[in-house]
């Protein structure tokens, strides 16, 4: 990431429609997002995550992908991706994911990484699959939502 990325980046870690899927309820600052900008060393080993700008051809940003929970003594991490909505069923996150586990293989030298997904995201779960990722595990209510409980999906890529 670089510093012209942080109203993008302002922009995602906001939206709130996000935030079922990740870690945080509460809205990010400009001023963390940029402390966390000039901050962030871009090493995996050093921040124990990846962060990326997802881009077209001309250079118009239009989503994150990430490896997080880095473990580099049992090769794995977490992947996580967030799509802009116009820019969702377009193959920009088919073409990310599948870069990142290139660069995850070839470059990290990962032997596994994972992703957690609600159960009923089918659309994610489909386009995760057909990637190659396997179902390892139902997280029976994982995710909270709408005052409910939701189960997940841990689905799991070897990179070979």
């Amino acid at each position: 990431m670089e510093p012209e990325d942080l109203d993008f980046l302002y922009q995602i870690e906001n939206d709130i429609t996000l935030w079922d899927v990740g870690i945080t309820n509460v809205p990010y600052s400009r001023y963390v997002l940029y402390n966390y900008l000039s901050e962030c060393k871009n090493d995996i080993y050093t921040d124990k995550q990846l962060r990326l700008m997802i881009t077209t051809a001309d250079h118009i940003c239009v989503g994150i992908i990430d490896l997080v929970n880095f473990d580099p003594k049992h090769l794995r991490a977490e992947l996580g991706i967030a799509i802009q909505k116009p820019y969702r069923g377009k193959g920009y996150g088919r073409a990310a994911i599948l870069k990142m586990l290139q660069y995850a293989h070839d470059v990290i030298h990962l032997h596994q990484v994972y992703v957690v997904i609600s159960e009923d995201n089918i659309q994610c779960l489909k386009l995760f699959q057909e990637i190659g990722f396997t179902e390892g595990a139902i997280l029976k209510q994982w995710l909270y939502h709408n005052g409910a409980w939701q189960a997940a999906k841990l689905l799991h890529f070897f990179c070979k």
